[in-house]
């Protein structure tokens, strides 16, 4: 074909082409003209997040992912069709008969896909087994005296379950604002996708916005409740654990707590068998796949399908503003908890137990524990606390767990 017969086909095409017409229709297929303040809103909202994430590295595998869901999932006009659809997930129609997934597959787009694994719990389960599978329970096995750091620290929990109930929320949205309380963020999502799943885009965010903020929101409160001296206490070595001990240890709890509250087998059976794949010394290939590969692509899956869920129609409202005020109360009195318990346990032990480690109650792994240690090294030089804070750590882990398998246990019959 030459060239004058090619100018003469392009021209004859572009003859029957009203200019006006495909401009409009071009207009139409954007989102500008759909564009809301609500949309607006959101989107700096997203904008924020990421630059806390990339900037000051606030729990950034989990916070980019969920900013760049809100991004995508806010973003209004057609973009929107391929990408989240609220209704299929909260609505009147939902909320009576339940989620229908054969819709979601049909008509879904790529977040509403990814969102069934939140919904149906895989993805906070699969990252209870990396957890476990990273997780060194050799602090707690040493020092089992943390298993009460671990506990008092859920007090949070509680304080805010009751505050949210005295605001007006039901008991099972105030149970799934109360877990915010226990610093763990898979926790939170388990819960609050099965008791209160119109607030999880809230509860989530306030989780992990406050797990990656302790070292702001911790240090105030260990300085105000424990003194300088009791700060500079230094702690014995713990003793060693055996191979035999780290084996039986999650075999027994896994026993000895789902009998008790079987709802909470799915989350704490994985936390113990990702254990149990690290220490059996058998299963090496197994544990460096939860620990790594497993573990990256769940937490891509889950942030960003959980960060989806705060569009703008169901996330700006009141009720959202109120859950993040509650989570930080919850957060804060969890380290109360800790530190009151710590203060008892130095006091009764002589000066044998650093307060400070109580604050690590909290089921942020290993953070809260690298904020006790950074407390103790600045009153006194060369006072480590990481592995004896550890202890309460992980017990922190187990405590919000079994929180939130009693919550489940009762409330669940009432959704």
């Amino acid at each position: 074909m030459n060239f004058s017969l090619t100018s003469h086909l392009i021209g004859a095409a572009g003859s029957n082409v009203d200019y006006g017409e495909t401009f409009e229709g071009l207009m139409q297929s954007t989102g500008f003209l759909n564009l809301d303040w609500g949309n607006v809103v959101m989107i700096l909202i997203a904008c924020f997040f990421l630059f806390l994430a990339i900037k000051f590295k606030f729990e950034p595998l989990l916070l980019v992912g969920i900013a760049f869901g809100m991004l995508l999932s806010n973003i209004p006009g057609p973009i929107s069709d391929w990408i989240y659809h609220p209704e299929l997930w909260v609505s009147e129609s939902v909320a009576v008969n339940g989620v229908d997934y054969a819709k979601v597959l049909n008509e879904g787009g790529l977040i509403d896909i990814l969102y069934i694994g939140v919904k149906t719990s895989v993805y906070p389960c699969l990252i209870f087994l990396g957890v476990g599978a990273m997780t060194d329970f050799e602090p707690l096995l040493s020092n089992p005296k943390s298993l009460i750091l671990g506990a008092a620290a859920q007090f949070g929990i509680y304080v805010a379950f009751f505050l949210a109930v005295c605001f007006g929320f039901t008991g099972p949205e105030a149970a799934s604002i109360g877990i915010v309380g226990g610093a763990d963020g898979p926790t939170a999502i388990w819960l609050t996708k099965a008791l209160a799943p119109d607030l999880l885009a809230a509860i989530a965010i306030a989780a992990y916005s406050y797990m990656a903020l302790i070292p702001v929101i911790q240090p105030p409160i260990m300085r105000l409740m424990t003194t300088k001296k009791e700060r500079a206490i230094v702690m014995k070595p713990t003793r060693k654990v055996t191979k035999q001990e780290k084996i039986l240890f999650p075999i027994i709890i896994i026993i000895a707590t789902c009998l008790f509250l079987p709802s909470v087998a799915p989350l704490l059976g994985c936390l113990m068998l990702g254990n149990l794949l690290r220490e059996c010394g058998v299963t090496a290939r197994l544990s460096d796949t939860a620990q790594n590969a497993l573990m990256n692509i769940v937490t891509i899956c889950l942030s960003v399908s959980v960060g989806a869920t705060a569009h703008y129609t169901t996330f700006l409202t009141t009720k959202t503003l109120l859950i993040v005020v509650l989570g930080l109360v919850a957060f804060a009195f969890a380290t109360v908890g800790g530190l009151g318990i710590g203060k008892i346990m130095c006091w009764a032990t002589k000066g044998k137990i650093n307060p400070l480690i109580g604050s690590a109650g909290v089921s942020a792994v290993p953070m809260a524990a690298r904020v006790s240690n950074l407390e103790g090294l600045r009153a006194k030089p060369g006072n480590y606390l990481l592995m004896h804070a550890m202890g309460p750590n992980v017990a922190g882990v187990i405590g919000s767990a079994v929180a939130a398998g009693f919550f489940m246990a009762v409330f669940a019959p009432m959704v």
